[in-house]
């Protein structure tokens, strides 16, 4: 609603002036997507695409589906229209709606939105350290307290395959007792498990495997990279060896900023490597990394924080009183806004008094008053709104005697 829609503005304007400033340039991309897509980047077994997506089918038969998260559709996007070239660095960002079919809670809706970045073309764990200095920049000028960075390696499809059969060795004895999405995870996908949040579940995984004991040579090294960078950028963070993304297309480094402010689902952003992600849609392979923030959970987080978000106030209303006075109202209305100065008028054939009433609804800093006498002297009553004070000036001056 129009009360509420400030502190959406501020977010997204605080999103887009921090990813500009890191020389991210905007991408757009369709609301629905080949169903296609979602099934061979997030992972036929994952959680979204069998339980979450909204999928449908066209006039001519073929299955769409309302994107549900929007790596993926960037990624297809660059490859279609080959914006990916070697020896060469592509910083993308993005701000919208996505939609999953998920039980609602805090911060969570079926419809959401995410803003979030995607960087192609550097293999180096120093891109890394930019990715997750880009978000904790983000968050640092929003005004989010209470915050941490978890960070992780899943490995890559060298050593992943190892470590995996580690997790069914011991999950096998102990899936008896397990959730049964842990039963069927431990099948298709046995990472998914250590995602679950099952109270009955947590005492297991808590013991498990980590993924750092078991990762190559060169998912070690890069690991040991980025977490050397964020200690020289001064960034605060911990390992967290349960760390895993619910999206099969993560390899390597992974994090997560959690916030205190949430309940069980309390990650405002999330993200990692997707080195593999480019080639398996298509594309040349190219090394890639970004994260996603969910928008309604960062509001959420603002609301209980009690800060002051900053709100656009309009500059000034105009309250004139007759035929003649309203063409002027409204020729004062063009020449303002022409100005950048915010304006509005009443635009109701009503008394002064009552004029008055809609200017001090408005909260403009400035109210003009225009009448027949005023018309006869070519000129306007302005009225300052915080202490009632007036004078009268040229109607040709009136920009100039705004103090804005």
């Amino acid at each position: 609603m129009p009360d509420a829609s400030g502190v959406w503005q501020f977010v997204e304007k605080t999103a887009r002036e921090t990813f500009e400033a890191a020389n991210f340039r905007e991408i757009r991309t369709p609301i629905f997507e080949s169903t296609d897509l979602f099934a061979r980047s997030i992972g036929s077994t994952t959680d979204i695409v069998t339980k979450e997506m909204y999928t449908f089918q066209d006039r001519k038969g073929r299955s769409l589906t309302l994107r549900p998260e929007e790596t993926a559709p960037v990624v297809r996007a660059c490859v279609e229209n080959n914006l990916m070239v070697p020896d060469n660095v592509v910083k993308l960002y993005y701000i919208g709606p996505m939609f999953r079919y998920e039980r609602p809670q805090a911060g969570r809706y079926r419809q959401f939105h995410q803003v979030g970045v995607e960087a192609f073309g550097s293999d180096d764990p120093s891109i890394d350290a930019e990715i997750i200095a880009v978000a904790v920049s983000l968050f640092e000028k929003l005004g989010l307290e209470n915050l941490r960075v978890n960070i992780n390696s899943v490995g890559c499809p060298d050593c992943r395959p190892s470590y995996l059969e580690e997790l069914k060795k011991y999950f096998g004895s102990k899936i008896g007792e397990m959730c049964d999405e842990c039963k069927k995870r431990l099948e298709f996908n046995p990472l998914r498990i250590l995602d679950c949040k099952n109270e009955a579940c947590q005492k297991y995984i808590s013991k498990a495997p980590a993924p750092l004991d078991y990762i190559c040579g060169k998912c070690k090294a890069d690991f040991e990279k980025a977490v050397k960078y964020l200690k020289g950028l001064k960034i605060d963070f911990e390992i967290n060896n349960r760390l895993v993304r619910g999206l099969d297309y993560y390899t390597g480094t992974t994090f997560e900023v959690i916030s205190g402010k949430l309940g069980a689902q309390n990650a405002v952003c999330g993200g990692g490597r997707y080195d593999n992600l480019v080639e398996e849609l298509g594309g040349r392979k190219t090394p890639a990394v970004g994260f996603a923030v969910g928008v309604e959970r960062i509001i959420e987080i603002l609301k209980g924080s009690n800060k002051l978000i900053p709100s656009k106030k309009l500059d000034v209303f105009i309250a004139a009183v007759g035929e003649e006075a309203m063409g002027e109202g409204l020729r004062l209305l063009r020449e303002l806004r022409g100005l950048g100065v915010s304006s509005d008028m009443d635009f109701i054939d009503r008394s002064l008094k009552a004029k008055m009433k809609a200017a001090d609804r408005s909260k403009a800093k400035f109210t003009l008053i225009i009448g027949d006498e005023e018309i006869k002297k070519n000129a306007v009553i302005l009225r300052t709104m915080e202490d009632g004070s007036q004078r009268e000036v040229s109607i040709d001056k009136v920009a100039g005697e705004l103090s804005l």
